[in-house]
């Protein structure tokens, strides 16, 4: 005989979560919380009253850059911001405006202060008679009047702006030969036309064109171990030829004025 079994198959519903009034509320009283937080914390941090940069310490190995050079341009930012605002780029471009820095290093300390780092130009000579050259050959728009006793008498150089570091090289590549007959190149002149002017501390004018400087200076030093007393009398010396060189002579009004 045979019986057959029925077997029921109950599946149970998991109960579905219901979404009611009390938690919407609660969830929209947490995002409004979270909004206000955060407006309340980004308020407080750009309210200028709050953690001011009240104070400035300058730092550095200075001669030509003082506190109040680095206080009026840090007046000139406008909105000033508090501690936590205020960008540190910025701080920087406006000390770098300054004429005389090189460079700058800004950062901030808690709670109020902005710490500056200063590297100055160092002075290599004066350019075109209104702006000075670095070291490194680079322009810099500070005032030769403002140099200090030490600094006034650095050569003075004369060119386009884009050949200034050559004039500069130039200078110091010739320096030492003028130095062995005991003159010092007081000024040195790359004119439009890229020809070569130097002037001596003895007043003479040495005019050498645009090629082979060195094969003319060498003329010159020849020259010059010649010239004896006579080198009171000269006005400049051409040595634009291939070969010898033409002598301009200081006339008696020039001589007695001297």
């Amino acid at each position: 005989m045979e019986a057959t079994l029925d077997v029921e198959t109950e599946f149970k519903q998991k109960p579905k979560f219901k979404f009611s009034l009390v938690d919407a509320s609660f969830l929209l009283f947490v995002v409004i919380l979270i909004v206000f937080g955060i407006y309340s914390t980004v308020a407080w941090m750009r309210d200028s009253g709050r953690l001011p940069l009240s104070q400035f310490v300058l730092e550095g190995n200075l001669e030509y850059v003082h506190n109040s050079d680095v206080q009026s341009a840090l007046s000139r930012i406008q909105p000033f911001g508090t501690f936590m605002t205020q960008d540190v780029n910025q701080l920087q471009h406006a000390v770098e405006d300054l004429p005389w820095v090189a460079s700058a290093a800004i950062r901030k300390q808690w709670p109020n202060t902005i710490k500056v780092f200063v590297m100055e130009h160092q002075p290599a000579a004066i350019w075109n008679g209104t702006a000075l050259l670095n070291d490194s050959g680079q322009i810099f728009d500070a005032d030769p009047g403002t140099l200090h006793e030490k600094d006034q008498d650095i050569v003075k150089l004369y060119g386009p702006a884009a050949k200034s570091e050559e004039v500069l090289n130039t200078w110091r590549d010739l320096k030492p030969k003028f130095e062995d007959l005991g003159l010092e190149i007081t000024s040195v002149v790359l004119n439009d036309r890229l020809a070569w002017q130097i002037i001596l501390d003895n007043g003479i004018r040495l005019e050498l064109g645009k090629d082979a400087l060195n094969e003319r200076i060498k003329r010159f030093v020849d020259l010059y171990h010649h010239m004896n007393e006579k080198v009171q009398q000269i006005s400049y010396i051409d040595l634009r030829y291939d070969t010898g060189a033409a002598i301009g002579w200081l006339s008696d009004e020039q001589r007695h004025r001297e």
